[in-house]
């Protein structure tokens, strides 16, 4: 027979991974007693059992069940199998329709035996999880009270023998000092100063570079004026390890002024400038800068880096816009071929006309955009007819799909005649939900075209001059601006993306606002 096994360690600390390799001869020779093939083992290591969507190798094995690559699954306990009882008969189950059957050495039991001895063997290893989880919450909740912090910090170093406790590494502490005095009294971003760290081969506590979400965490740290903040999360169900956010009230903050780097007055602006910057520029996990009026909004397609402003003076002062990754001083891969400058000026005047021109034939533009748009999407009556049909479909598959495991189980089907007509049912439910999914999309999006194009229009008409605006409610219209190599420029509306329409989409000409820009 061949078989494989599965063993898995819950966390990768030398002693389990020692048990780890201890499980794998204990397979190899389990095999070789029993005269078996075993052609593979499959070991998750330092991986929780409560969560199978976490276990590669455990989702691997599961995947190959169905090539019939193996007959048998070997398995030491049923705690090393899942720690999930869900999870636990899911699998089994999922098994035994793929032929393979699953052995649980210590216990003797296999999946052939009840299913209510296995399903309560696998809520004892699921109970044996959870108070685990309580005494852990316990430990932390203990530790916290005392003002103790488990992980490495930037700044401080582990005391020898105590392991929760920190002192301040001074050479770091400077590093903490210069990236606020930078940040407050300079005016660099995030971004910015960690290129400059970088520059100067600064690692950070983990020896690695720096990056901008790396810089805003130390300016948001509270434990820079001294201040330990813990339980700011717990774990809701330790099944899922979904975390929830606990209310202000319930943090555990402890005063450790020995730890203090910075003073209050400082990390209080520091906190200030970048909460305006979050509000004011909308800043969503991408870097943004906003210095100019079309910061990151002019588009290389060549290289995918945006434009930058540059200014030059010579009997007057021009101000021109050119590939960041071409005029960079240092670039890791090269610098970009796209050689073609855009005047400021020239940009914003092209810009001024478009809009003027989609205002002056607003009715027509509105008109062509409905009209394209359902086109694509079809009406909301269309619409409304697909969705319930789509669903009464999916009713009498899922009806069929009961029945067909009805008849199996009276044996009036063959196993394998049940996987056959089962397969083919799924593969329709499949079709059928990824259509409807669609046709419910295009519902959402007719419903708020009105809405859309009332507020693009509103964004545009409320205009005085472009110059005078700022870089975020340029965004709120202008979705980017793409500077070709030979020399066209095009301007994409923000309205295409937010209905959903290509970004080409013909609003005037068939094409988006476009002029020549000679190299």
């Amino acid at each position: 027979m061949n078989i494989v096994a599965y063993c898995r360690v819950s966390t990768n600390k030398e002693d389990q991974l020692n048990s780890l390799e201890t499980q794998k001869t204990f397979f190899e020779e389990y095999a070789r007693k029993n005269n078996y093939n075993l052609i593979k083992i499959y070991a998750d290591e330092g991986i929780s059992g409560t969560k199978t969507k976490n276990r590669k190798e455990f989702l691997k094995m599961m995947n190959d069940s169905e090539k019939k690559l193996f007959e048998m699954v070997v398995v030491k306990d049923i705690s090393r199998y899942a720690r999930n009882a869900v999870d636990f008969l899911q699998s089994i189950r999922a098994l035994k329709l793929n032929g393979v059957a699953c052995h649980f050495v210590n216990s003797n039991l296999t999946s052939q035996d009840s299913e209510m001895i296995l399903g309560t063997l696998a809520l004892v290893a699921q109970e044996e999880s959870a108070n685990t989880s309580r005494r852990i919450k316990m430990s932390k909740k203990i530790n916290a009270e005392k003002g103790r912090v488990p992980n490495i910090v930037y700044g401080y170093d582990k005391t020898k023998g105590d392991f929760y406790n920190l002192t301040i590494n001074q050479k770091e502490a400077e590093v903490i000092r210069r990236i606020f005095k930078t940040y407050i009294d300079e005016g660099y971003g995030a971004n910015r100063i960690a290129l400059s760290l970088n520059q100067e081969d600064i690692k950070t506590k983990r020896n690695c570079n720096w990056s901008q979400n790396a810089i805003c965490r130390i300016l948001a740290n509270q434990i820079y004026i001294g201040k330990i903040i813990n339980c700011k999360q717990e774990v809701e169900d330790f099944l899922t390890g979904n975390r929830t956010q606990k209310d202000e009230d319930d943090w555990v903050v402890v005063e450790r002024e020995e730890l203090r780097i910075i003073d209050d007055e400082t990390f209080q602006k520091a906190a200030e400038i970048m909460a305006e910057r979050n509000a004011a520029f909308s800043l969503n996990k991408t870097r943004q800068s906003n210095k100019h009026l079309f910061s990151t909004l002019i588009k290389c397609p060549v290289c995918g880096y945006s434009y930058r402003q540059r200014v030059r003076t010579y009997k007057n002062t021009y101000t021109d816009w050119v590939c960041s990754k071409r005029y960079t001083k240092t670039t890791d891969t090269g610098r970009c071929s796209n050689s073609v400058m855009i005047y400021e000026h020239e940009l914003i005047a092209e810009i001024e006309k478009y809009f003027a021109g989609l205002l002056k034939n607003k009715p027509n533009v509105i008109n062509n955009i409905v009209t394209k748009f359902n086109k694509l999407y079809s009406t909301t009556d269309d619409n409304a007819v697909k969705e319930k049909k789509l669903k009464d479909k999916l009713v009498k598959l899922s009806r069929t799909r009961v029945k067909c495991m009805e008849m199996y189980t009276d044996e009036a089907i063959s196993r394998q005649e049940m996987r056959s007509r089962m397969s083919e049912l799924n593969n329709q439910i499949d079709k059928i939900s990824a259509e409807l999914t669609l046709v419910e999309y295009n519902m959402n999006k007719g419903q708020a075209l009105e809405g859309i194009l009332k507020n693009a229009f509103k964004n545009i008409e409320n205009i005085t001059s472009l110059e005078s605006m700022s870089n975020a409610q340029l965004k709120k219209i202008i979705d980017k601006i793409v500077v070709n190599p030979d020399g066209n420029v095009d301007i994409h509306l923000k309205l295409y993306n937010d209905i959903g329409l290509d970004e080409t989409l013909l609003i005037t000409d068939n094409r988006t606002s476009r002029y020549n820009r000679k190299t």
